[in-house]
């Protein structure tokens, strides 16, 4: 330790600085959080990294604003933490709002804080996870906060399918700070202390004359669950950076790595007897697909994303052999499985995702089609499930596709079929891929024969066509009689045909035409 005064004194007032800066906006309104059900900016980040690994930058910036008294307010930070540490020894950057000072809100200031981390995030290929707790804009700096925000919409759209971005709404997130959010590739939410709109109750009730509370128009389950905007519902912060390690844990630092592998001793060639009777006899009856995924993943487990919306899809992670996979399936539990709007979009951005970061795609079909109806066709279902074939046509990575009961019309093309391109496809006895189904199918091929038909006799004659078309077309041979299925196996192999085949693509490189970019149906 130093003896010469001089140093000492610059040191303590450092170190004062320091403490001003870690204090926030005071222990009065830290406990307020705390009562609130929330914790604090910096409890966040301490327990979102590494232990002791946090390294803080510009903690000492303060506003520029000299308007409306705020020259005589400059805490240190001004109300944003910034910097970068480790998560499961992986480098990632981070920013946590403090709702403590200013309310959290956007300054010139601030903005230019979270600008620099996510323009060394760039640089160095590692994530950004910025943590929402915000009034919004700073209403006394007016168009330079406004300027700050887009200066992070323009690195949140240059930085997307370079490094994973992710969002936590930790407290309220409103007007223009809800589309840096809105562009990254996942957003959390805490059941009871988050929500996020684009215009508030109040503004809403005098327009439209509409009576809503903030968390009726956006409250976590709300956006989870109704309008698809949010990826997962966490029921308090704790739970929720718990949730967020455990998708990193999923996830490489950049668009030119590969997932983290995890050793697992979840034999490869492990059989489940129990897929051999997953599908019921009758084709009308349901089952969960979220059994087979269970079944075929290593230590049986998935990681869900979006499980509160469209839930005739489900998307998620798991992993095959210790390698990360992203999983596509049509849930018949729910709408028979049926595609319709929100479940395109949301299988759409997921599959998006997964090509963009290296994650291969294992899809699980058992589709009837899409939901047909004057509302779907009339809000654009044709432009929709557009977006999820896109996808997967465009998607580079390992595509594997298993059939397990209906792939019917547009919609077998469109579930990761191997006519784009998809690598391998597999098929369970039990599939029916055909252009409709055979009740549909025979009221139309044989509407003659039928009409014809004594009256008496009518019902016996269509059951007996079904019978027949089922017979000759709803089965996955006559598909695999021209390649387009390339095995039809037991379903108890179905782990170890995925890992195998998983394996012999690991060196797979695909392209797509040289573009500036494609004009996906947005």
């Amino acid at each position: 330790m130093t003896n010469d005064p001089k140093s000492a004194e610059l040191i303590a007032g450092l170190r004062r600085r320091s403490a001003a800066a870690e204090a926030g906006g005071g222990p009065e309104r830290r406990e307020r959080e705390h009562k609130a059900g929330k914790l604090t900016a910096r409890e966040r980040i301490a327990l979102l990294l590494d232990e002791g690994t946090f390294e803080e930058l510009d903690k000492f910036v303060t506003h520029r604003s000299d308007e409306f008294g705020m020259q005589d307010q400059r805490p240190p930070g001004d109300g944003f933490i910034t910097g970068y540490g480790r998560m499961d020894g992986r480098l990632v950057y981070v920013f946590a709002q403090d709702f403590t000072v200013f309310g959290g809100s956007l300054s010139e200031t601030n903005a230019l804080k979270i600008c620099k981390i996510m323009d060394l995030a760039m640089r160095n290929g590692a994530p950004v996870i910025g943590l929402n707790d915000s009034g919004g804009a700073r209403i006394q700096e007016g168009v330079r906060s406004l300027a700050g925000y887009a200066d992070i919409f323009l690195r949140n759209t240059l930085a997307s399918g370079v490094v994973p971005q992710i969002s936590a709404i930790m407290g309220p997130c409103a007007g223009g700070a809800v589309y840096s959010p809105a562009i990254t590739d996942f957003i959390f939410m805490t059941r009871d202390t988050s929500y996020m709109f684009i215009t508030g109750p109040d503004v809403i009730k005098t327009v439209t004359h509409e009576d809503v509370s903030k968390h009726d128009l956006g409250g976590a389950m709300t956006h989870n669950a109704t309008s698809g905007v949010a990826h997962f519902v966490a029921k308090d912060d704790a739970d929720c950076l718990a949730m967020i390690r455990e998708l990193m844990s999923f996830l490489p630092l950049n668009n030119l790595d590969d997932a983290p592998r995890r050793a697992t001793s979840d034999p490869i060639d492990r059989a489940d007897v129990a897929l051999d009777s997953m599908v019921p006899a009758d084709p009308m009856q349901p089952y969960d697909v979220k059994d087979v995924i269970h079944a075929v993943a290593d230590d049986n487990y998935f990681f869900e994303v979006h499980e509160h919306f469209a839930k005739n899809i489900v998307v998620g992670f798991a992993r095959l052999g210790g390698q990360p996979v992203g999983v596509v399936a049509n849930q018949p539990a729910f709408l028979a499985g049926v595609l319709d709007i929100n479940a395109s979009v949301k299988g759409a951005r997921f599959v998006r995702f997964c090509d963009a970061f290296n994650i291969p795609l294992i899809t699980f079909e058992d589709v009837p089609g899409f939901l047909p109806g004057t509302q779907q066709e009339w809000n654009g279902i044709i432009k929709h499930g557009a977006k999820l074939l896109y996808a997967f046509a465009e998607a580079t990575v390992p595509k594997l596709t298993v059939i397990t009961r209906k792939a019917y019309g547009g919609a077998y093309c469109v579930m990761s079929s191997k006519h784009i391109r998809t690598d391998a496809n597999f098929a369970w006895p039990t599939a029916e891929i055909a252009v409709m189904g055979p009740e549909g199918a025979v009221n139309i091929v044989y509407k003659r024969e039928l009409d014809r038909a004594p009256e008496a006799d009518r019902e016996r004659l269509r059951r007996e066509k079904i019978a027949e078309f089922r017979e000759r077309f709803a089965n996955p041979y006559v598909a695999a009689e021209r390649g387009y299925i390339d095995a039809v196996i037991e379903p108890s192999e179905t782990r170890a045909k995925l890992v195998t085949a998983l394996r012999s693509f690991e060196t797979k490189r695909d392209t797509n035409p040289k573009k500036k970019h494609g004009n996906i149906p947005l």
